[in-house]
């Protein structure tokens, strides 16, 4: 759960573009871009903000993530009629197994238990079951989500604290390139840019290396 809020990223960044009193750069002009970063992060790295939640299921194959969805990230397991049952795990299985396989799954016999699941990439907020799901089927997914706003300084940020450097980065490139004009600041958003890349580039390598790790160990 965060605990930084945005006005300990807004400061931090008003001092290093010695602007504390908020004349060059308005303090809601920083926080949204602090706003605009965390959604940033979430386009780089989608489990920078993740919901794991029930998903209701429509009659059929065919399946969709709430309004706030991003994109699946796994379908874990069948949760009952009245989505408070653990039951049978779901398992991910190419399309192209159950195309080959089984050609009329999505017209096959509807069941309250899914068995399979399948995702596709240039449609990442739906994904499909197998068996067909009967209406009101309910099954866990853990999906990446769009991060609500900060509304208020005040407020905690809505991503994960370890965030805080690349959302500072990301805050001053935003301002670097208002004031790309002035001598040096052009130089000082790409650096700004390439900081915040390269912060969430070797998140990315050590999250997949202790994956690695933890895949050897198992």
């Amino acid at each position: 759960m965060p605990t930084i809020t945005a006005q300990t990223i807004i400061s931090r960044a008003q001092t290093i573009l010695q602007d504390t009193t908020g004349i060059r750069w308005p303090t809601a002009e920083l926080l949204n871009w602090l706003n605009d970063g965390q959604r940033e992060i979430v386009l780089m790295r989608p489990d920078g903000y993740t919901k794991l939640a029930n998903v209701a299921c429509v009659a059929g194959t065919r399946q969709q993530l709430a309004s706030d969805g991003i994109m699946v990230i796994e379908v874990l397991r069948n949760m009952g009629a009245g989505g408070a049952t653990p039951g049978r795990a779901i398992r991910k299985v190419p399309r192209q197994i159950l195309d080959g396989q089984v050609p009329d799954w999505h017209s096959t016999t509807a069941s309250a238990t899914i068995q399979h699941y399948v995702t596709e990439q240039r449609a990442p907020k739906h994904f499909w079951v197998y068996p067909p799901a009967t209406a009101g089927t309910n099954v866990e997914v853990l999906y990446s989500a769009n991060p609500p706003d900060v509304a208020a300084v005040g407020n905690v940020i809505t991503l994960d604290d370890i965030y805080a450097n690349p959302l500072i980065d990301y805050v001053l490139y935003r301002a670097y390139c208002k004031d790309a004009e002035t001598i040096g600041n052009a130089e000082r958003a790409t650096l700004a840019r390439a900081s915040f890349e390269k912060t969430l580039g070797l998140k990315a390598a050590a999250d997949a290396g202790n994956t690695a790790t933890t895949n050897v160990q198992g």
